[in-house]
């Protein structure tokens, strides 16, 4: 049992996937794990193990932002043996041209976090996902008929900045849309010998202002969870 997750010894899966919500992880667990069972209640984070396709696999709520989510991720490393971490959840896309509800693969997290300063004495690293993760899910994805996008992404501390010219050189450069947890996920399990991915789906569009409704979020959402638990299936 660590501070945070009650699990014992064996409850959790070596793959893990990593909703904000831990009401989603509950929604997952039920609709799509055979057996499922809730290891975790501590602060209201859920966490469930269960089957998919005969896989084992876990899913646990970690909250918003790089602060939350380094707190569940070192505790899965160290204390119960997580081997694989897919994040999967929400972003908003900087470029105008994607459309709400495609489907982001993050290949690698550009930041404003101090996290990585801290990590590296100010050197800048690049985290980057798990290829074989990667593939899998992408493979996942085409046997689905889904249409996804793999590119840079960017992991902020910040949800609400009143400052419109912030993304222009990141848009100038090809990143496609922000989230607030990914770049700590990669940097952690590069530090830990872990495999990780990100799987994205937009909900948002920040400059042209289109949102996607409660019902179309949830609806992409499971398309989203099809995927990431084909990438460790395959």
């Amino acid at each position: 049992m660590s501070i945070h997750i009650e699990a014992k010894p064996g409850d959790i899966a070596e793959t893990v996937l990593l909703p904000g919500d831990p009401l989603r992880a509950q929604h997952v667990a039920e609709t799509l794990f055979e057996d499922a069972s809730c290891y975790n209640r501590v602060r209201g984070m859920l966490g469930f193990t269960g089957t998919y396709q005969g896989s084992r696999v876990s899913i646990q709520g970690t909250g918003m932002g790089i602060p939350s989510i380094s707190i569940y991720l070192y505790e899965l490393i160290h204390e119960y043996g997580v081997k694989n971490l897919i994040r999967v959840g929400t972003c908003g896309s900087i470029q105008p041209h994607l459309e709400l509800g495609q489907v982001i693969l993050a290949m690698g997290a550009c930041s404003d976090s101090n996290t990585n300063n801290l990590y590296f004495n100010n050197l800048q690293y690049a985290p980057i996902a798990d290829y074989g993760l990667l593939s899998g899910a992408y493979q996942t994805a085409k046997s689905l008929d889904t249409d996804c996008l793999v590119g840079n992404i960017y992991s902020t501390d910040l949800f609400y900045l009143e400052d419109n010219n912030r993304y222009d050189t990141l848009v100038s450069h090809g990143v496609l849309v922000v989230d607030m947890e990914t770049s700590a996920l990669y940097t952690m399990a590069a530090k830990h010998g872990v495999q990780a991915l990100s799987v994205l789906t937009v909900s948002d569009n920040i400059i042209t202002g289109a949102k996607s409704t409660s019902e179309d979020r949830q609806q992409k959402f499971m398309e989203m969870m099809k995927i990431a638990l084909g990438s460790v299936v395959s």
